[in-house]
Formats: C-alpha cells, structure tokens, sequence
C-alpha cells in the first residue's frame, strides 16, 4: 500500500519524469530546452494550464465521448511515434538488390539511430512520420524557411569498417520530380542540365536530412586507403573479409541447356536478376558468391565460368561519366578502383586541377564553401587556395551485390553528416517475385542483425 502512494504521489510522478527528461536535454545538448521543466512541473503540481486541451474532463455518470477520446489516441500516439522516429528508431524497406544477399529487397527495417547518435533535425517543421514526400499530394513533406545546421548527438560508438549503415543519399540535393529515383547528376553528365531539366523536371532542392535513404556496406573509413583490384576490395594494403552476401557477377557458359530455377531459389537467388541467353548459350551475368560459384561450376550442363571484370579502357563508352571523380585522367572502372585516401575531419591535403574532382563537392557541397576555379588557380571563399583542411569525416560505402549497385564509385564520398544508423532489426519480409502465401519470408521475420 506505502508503495502505490509513492508511486501515486504527485512529487514523486513530477521528480521521475523531470529527471527523464533533464538527461534527454543533457543528451540533445541544447539547455533552452529546460524550460519544459516548467511544462512538466505545471503538468503534476500546480495544474495551472491545460496542456491537452482536447481531452474532456467528465463528470461522475458522464457518458463517454467516443471520438474524443480516439483524437487522444490519436494524438499520443504521434507525438510519441515521431519522438522513437526522431531519436530512437525509424522503419526503411530494402527497395532494390544491391546488398543482396545480406538484405534482400522487400527487407523491412528498424534502423537504429543509437548506435551512432541520431541528428538532430535540421528541418524540425514536418509531416509526422513522413520522410520526405506527403503520400497524396506528392508535394514536400516539410518546410524550408526555419531550418538549422548539422549537429548530431552522442551515440554508442563511430561508423566501423565492414558496418552496414543507413544514410542520406549524397546526390539527393537534388531531385528531378519525373525521376525521383534516378540520380540528377548522372542524368546531367550524359544528358547535360537544359535537355535533363527539360525531360526529367522540375526539380526539387533538398536539405541534408529530407534526402532519400540508401543502404550499403562501409567498406573504408576517414583516413584509410581503398583500392578495388579486379573486384575485390583492399583497404590498407589489406583484403576485405569475405561476408557471405557479397557477390560478383559471372558468364555461365552451358552445354546449351538452361539451369534448373529450383537451384537458384534454393541458393537464395534474386530470380529478377537471372537471364538465360540462348546465344552465349548460357548466363552473361549471374551473380554468385565464392560458396555459390563452387556449386554452380560442379553442375553437368555448366561448360565454363568467367568472371565478368571491367579493366580499363572500359567496356561501354559513357564509364568516364559514371564512375567518380567522372574524368579520364584516373582510368578507374567499377572492379579496378584507386587507390583511393577517404578523407578525414582534420586533415589537410595540398590541392591542384589533378586532384580538385575528388574533393570540390566536399568543400562546396558538404562543407558550405564557395569554389572557383579562375585562370588555373583555386579559389575558396573567394581567396586563392593551394590547400585544403576537411572539416567532417567521410566514408566510401559499397553493395555487397558489387555488379548491381549505385554507391561510392559512381557518386563519391559519404559525409558523417549523411550517416543516418545501422539496421537493428528485420521485422518483416517479402519476395516481389512469388505469390502469396510463398512470397513471406518467414525465417526473416525479427531478424536480428
């Protein structure tokens, strides 16, 4: 009985709750949030303000208002799901295979924003639980006049090697509204600005934290060396672990029959992916891992398997275009990249016209610089420049599904201020290409990773 008083006693109710929510502002890290304090001291002693002021007070016999009380629901539920999605977890579904098979398309997520530290929102005025686009309309979810800059807070460790992580798509500053899903400047390299604006706009101008979410492996962090040598990745002068989801694609020569699909569905295959070419006869690009590809070459109609491997010079004309920094002088293909250093908050590099691809979207993207280049001379921020300090960490993410993936080597660096978190969970899954009830992924539902 002494207990239910405690608990019961308005003191003790107000003491728990403004101790919860003092270490809240000490973690968000901005003190004009304590005058919520007061808030929570009106809201359990004095009484004075009524700060729910849709929720009825009902007299002893009083029927019950029915939609009142739903708008309560309603309304706690919001404001309790958009502070989790703020600061604790948000949903995100696998949408393409290019982590396959470490996360397959129609993977649903819970993204951890812990492990890293959650931003705090620099767009704070927005739909609830809208990322980015409203889901009638389609215009933007959130409004651009009262917005602030990056800040993250602490989190329970720093973005590792081999981490899969959730982030801000680097080149989503920029959306063409008849492409949403398509990369604008790939589209202006090929197509130049008028002619894609023209058939792929208007546009839309994003802040950092309304761009879309990609998902990829981080396969180097600030300050490593990554190099790409036919295929695979060597980061320090040292191989990448080989993780069972990643994979290349290969050339499947058979004696002119196809391979039996049950095979490819027992292997865990991405069946969207797989097509038989009954000139080669065979597979032109049949993505396998290093276990798969043993299997695949024991079979008896399997003749020859090769490697698909791009060297330079490449093997379609437009690769300069797609593959960052997008210019010839590196000579650099999807399988034979680098060496490459991944900058690093802090350090300095001396910079020239043979370097500046690499790094002018960093200082005028990413680091809020004004770059120039006048006569063959630097300049930022409108004084001449032989060097450069970075003022962020960055990182090279890649798919595990190396030959089926829009990541680093075709955009560049991702910014820490682009790190969203790391998947927690999979609570649900589906495969696109089967019917119901044989399209639930059963074994993956609360996966935990």
């Amino acid at each position: 009985m002494k207990i239910n008083n405690i608990i019961g006693n308005k003191w003790f109710r107000f003491s728990v709750w403004a101790i919860l929510y003092l270490l809240w502002v000490i973690w968000f890290g901005n003190w004009w949030f304590l005058i919520g304090l007061g808030i929570i001291f009106d809201l359990y002693i004095t009484k004075k303000v009524k700060w729910a002021f849709w929720k009825k007070k009902y007299k002893e016999g009083e029927k019950r208002n029915s939609w009142l009380d739903w708008v309560d629901a309603i309304i706690f539920a919001l404001i309790a799901s958009t502070f989790i999605k703020a600061f604790f977890f948000e949903s995100y579904m696998i949408p393409t295979s290019s982590m396959e098979r470490s996360l397959l398309t129609g993977d649903y997520l819970f993204v951890s924003k812990l492990r890293y530290g959650p931003k705090v929102s620099q767009t704070p005025i927005s739909f609830p639980l809208v990322h980015n686009v409203l889901p009638v309309t389609g215009g933007e979810s959130y409004v651009k006049w009262f917005s602030g800059s990056y800040r993250r807070m602490k989190g329970l460790s720093d973005v590792k090697r081999d981490d899969i992580v959730v982030f801000n798509f680097p080149h989503g500053d920029t959306v063409l509204k008849g492409a949403p899903t398509e990369d604008y400047y790939t589209h202006v390299r090929l197509n130049g600005r008028e002619y894609t604006q023209k058939m792929y706009g208007p546009i839309v101008v994003r802040p950092d934290d309304k761009k879309d979410h990609y998902v990829k492996r981080c396969v180097a962090v600030a300050g490593d060396t990554l190099e790409i040598v036919n295929g695979k990745v060597v980061v320090n002068g040292t191989p990448q672990k080989d993780y069972p989801g990643i994979q290349n694609t290969y050339t499947v020569y058979t004696s002119g029959t196809q391979i039996n699909q049950k095979i490819f569905d027992q292997m865990g295959l991405n069946l969207g992916e797989i097509y038989y070419d009954a000139a080669l006869p065979g597979y032109s690009s049949l993505p396998l891992n290093e276990k798969e590809l043993e299997k695949i070459s024991a079979l008896g109609n399997v003749v020859e398997i090769r490697p698909n491997v791009d060297t330079y010079p490449p093997s379609f004309p437009d690769s300069p275009l797609m593959i960052f920094p997008f210019t010839e002088k590196f000579m650099w293909t999807r399988d034979n990249y680098g060496p490459l250093w991944i900058p690093k908050a802090g350090a300095t590099v001396a910079l020239d016209m043979d370097n500046l691809p690499l790094y002018s979207r960093i200082i005028s993207s990413y680091e809020k610089n004004t770059l120039e280049v006048k006569d063959g001379v630097i300049y930022i921020n409108g004084e001449a420049a032989q060097s450069y300090t970075f003022k962020m960490d960055y990182f090279f993410m890649m798919g595990d599904n190396r030959h089926n993936s829009l990541d680093s080597r075709y955009w560049g660096f991702v910014p820490e201020s682009h790190v969203v978190g790391t998947p927690s969970v999979i609570w649900f899954s589906k495969d696109s290409n089967k019917a119901f009830p044989k399209n639930i992924r059963w074994e993956r539902i609360f996966k935990f990773m």
